[in-house]
């Protein structure tokens, strides 16, 4: 054989091969019709094609190839490094072998689900597009992708939602859902049924912001229907009668504030009632004595809200807090299941909102069946069974005084979602045990305004002093994983974790409970007892959900490990001490099974950022105290007290502030835009004179971390 026709047939073997490939690529990405039936077929082991699993949003899988005999021997499969620097907050969707998943910069990837390997990306390219709305979209990550037909739908922080080729990751159409000149942005994960693609938006402190959910249909990206969660101004006419029932829920002008309500997570699709039901958020601002100063409801304020998938009409609500004032939002995840209470079997809702309350609704009609505390309340006594509505402690509203009020803003639940495991009956809660001290008395009710989120320092959105939050027991950890018995409304069991926030959780039928924690470590529990099994240590601190899956007769578990979330950002000293600092952990996708064989590259350790030292920089006080009030709006990203949780750098350790042309450049010249540091160009000399006096007066003070 000549040499000539050796090489011609290695290149024919090797284009076969490359062909093959191709061929197995094509059809993992489109033999498999991403619908309603797929998303609500229960029984699917292979795939995970929606946020929750399925529609009933329980994040529970039938897998038990992983359980709790064998579960020692979970390994790493396979890992992807991500050059990603934010938070990496998502869950990963698979269907037919394929992942997709949104990075930092809402960048989506694809990928094989059996290596790992990068089949496309798409970078949406946020920071270019977004210009002065930077300044409200912070790039802190999403929460995933939603997958319809032969697409990926992703949504961007500046309010854009993507329709993306499922084969390529090419754009199909985009539209912008927000009205650009209004501080609106999108975190949450869109939610699709029928045919339509489900969004909200986040916004409520930014300033004069009224919520909306829209439908848009996923072929063509035209809008279906928006339903507002909070009338507008009576003098302009409502847009149907449910808006005008809203209204007279209300008092004063709250229309001049905007109202809030804004729904940025909780979307559910019951197929069986053909219904959507929508979690609502908070007010705005949090102070109703401003939004609304007699009082009220203030509906669909903190509510979950029964639409009509086709048209978007109300068919009824629940309100877990009427008139609420302490950021009480119900925008957790609505989880569905079918519970014998009582002899009757009721097909149920379930919520556990910011409040504390664990609510059990018959999602037939909206009536409550049961609620009770998940963790430390004092804002209400209990929930009257007979009207629906709390008992409450009417020195919670701060009315005279402050008023030091549990749970806090941040909730006993926020976003990290729970999980429902229909075997054991149990629903798995991240929880928060923290109060917060309220305090309007600084406040000045009557003249206050909406922020200006266009403005060098946006000023007051929630209409309140200086709140403090308060650990309930010094020593005592803030952050729980319990399991919650729904039909019996008690704890079976409860775990103690290592920080105040933590992401969420996955159950399976291997008698298994899954949750990633704030110091970088997954943890797999005993369902039924909450012994922990195996932990694996990833590195990094964790902010996304764990989801599992099954191909060629292996189930693998997978999560993206990337520190991030509110806590990073607002977290302060108790975020920073976890040693998470911004960009000294390479961010990555893990995923697990029992016959995994990879090592994971080991990151460096901990480490928590120290101030630089500078005498050279004298501060001026009355700068410094004007610089403060300047600093408002970065505490979003580098921390209060300029103590960053990792988000972003810790500015007392950057050597950045001390150069003035630098600082320049990165504040007003935009020169880290691509990074997702936004520019503020109207900033004057002296006000960029007074941010570097704040920054270093707050390098110069004694550690207390």
């Amino acid at each position: 054989m000549t040499q000539l026709h050796r090489a011609n047939i290695y290149c024919r073997i090797v284009a076969i091969s490359l062909l093959g490939n191709v061929l197995l690529t094509n059809a993992a990405l489109g033999a498999k019709t991403v619908d309603d039936a797929l998303m609500s077929d229960t029984s699917n082991t292979e795939d995970w094609p929606a946020y929750g699993r399925t529609h009933n949003e329980q994040r529970f899988s039938p897998l038990d190839q992983i359980n709790a005999k064998n579960v020692s021997k979970l390994r790493v499969d396979w890992y992807l490094d991500l050059p990603e620097t934010s938070a990496l907050a998502a869950t990963p969707l698979v269907v037919d072998g394929v992942m997709y998943f949104t990075g930092s910069r809402n960048i989506v990837r694809a990928v094989d689900a059996i290596s790992g390997r990068e089949l496309w990306s798409y970078d949406p390219e946020v920071a270019r597009h977004a210009g002065e709305r930077l300044k409200v979209a912070f790039l802190h990550g999403s929460r995933g992708v939603g997958l319809w037909g032969d697409k990926v739908f992703t949504t961007t922080r500046d309010g854009y939602l993507i329709a993306l080729e499922a084969k390529t990751g090419k754009e199909v159409w985009r539209t912008l859902t927000v009205d650009p000149t209004k501080a609106l942005y999108i975190t949450g994960a869109p939610k699709i049924f029928k045919g339509k693609v489900l969004i909200g938006n986040g916004g409520t402190e930014n300033g004069a912001t009224r919520g909306y959910v829209t439908a848009y249909d996923a072929e063509t990206g035209n809008q279906a229907w928006r339903f507002y969660i909070v009338p507008g101004n009576p003098a302009d006419g409502f847009e149907d009668d449910t808006q005008k029932m809203a209204a007279k829920t209300w008092t004063g002008e709250w229309w001049k504030y905007g109202g809030g309500g804004n729904a940025w997570n909780g979307f559910t699709y019951d197929a069986e009632f053909d219904a959507i039901y929508i979690g609502t958020g908070n007010g705005a601002p949090w102070n109703q004595k401003i939004r609304s100063p007699g009082g009220g409801d203030n509906l669909f304020l903190c509510s979950i809200v029964a639409l009509d998938p086709d048209t978007g009409e109300y068919r009824w609500h629940y309100q877990t807090t009427p008139g609420e004032t302490w950021d009480y939002n119900s925008n957790m995840d609505i989880v569905l299941a079918d519970l014998k209470i009582k002899g009757r079997e009721v097909k149920a809702i379930m919520h556990a909102p910011k409040n504390g309350f664990f609510y059990v609704i018959d999602r037939s009609n909206g009536k409550l069946i049961s609620a009770e505390p998940i963790s430390e309340v004092n804002w209400a006594s209990k929930i009257d069974l007979a009207s629906g509505r709390p008992v409450e402690n009417p020195a919670a509203r701060y009315q005279a005084k402050r008023a030091t009020v549990l749970p806090g803003p941040l909730g006993a639940h926020n976003w990290p979602p729970m999980s429902y495991n229909p075997e054991t009956g149990l629903v798995y809660i991240p929880t928060i045990h923290q109060s917060y001290t309220y305090d309007d008395e600084e406040t000045d009710i009557e003249n206050w305004r909406s922020p200006d989120w266009q403005s060098d320092a946006p000023g007051d959105g929630i209409g309140l002093g200086g709140g403090e939050a308060i650990q309930l027991q010094p020593g005592v950890s803030q952050g729980s994983l319990q399991a919650w018995d729904p039909v019996n409304q008690k704890q079976v069991w409860s775990i103690d974790l290592p920080a105040l926030w933590n992401p969420g959780t996955l159950s399976t039928s291997g008698d298994l409970v899954f949750q990633g924690r704030a110091d970088g470590v997954l943890v797999a529990y005993h369902a039924k007892t909450g012994e922990a099994l195996w932990q694996f240590p990833l590195g990094l601190g964790i902010s996304a959900p764990p989801i599992t899956y099954s191909l060629n007769d292996r189930q693998y578990v997978s999560l993206l490990v990337g520190w991030g979330s509110g806590f990073a950002s607002f977290g302060g000293g108790d975020a920073s001490n976890l040693g998470w600092e911004y960009g000294k952990h390479m961010r990555r996708l893990v995923t697990f099974s029992l016959e995994g064989k990879t090592d994971l590259p080991k990151l460096p350790p901990p480490a928590v950022p120290v101030p630089l030292a500078a005498p050279f920089f004298e501060v001026e006080s009355k700068q410094a105290t004007d610089g403060a009030a300047l600093f408002g709006q970065c505490t979003f990203c580098h921390g209060g007290g300029v103590v960053s949780g990792g988000i972003a750098p810790d500015l007392r350790a950057s050597p950045a502030v001390l150069s003035e042309k630098v600082f320049d450049d990165i504040v007003r010249g935009g020169s880290l835009r691509e990074k997702g540091m936004p520019s503020y160009e109207s900033l004057s000399d002296n006000q960029l004179s007074q941010l570097r006096h704040y920054i270093r007066e707050q390098a110069d003070l004694p550690a207390t971390n």
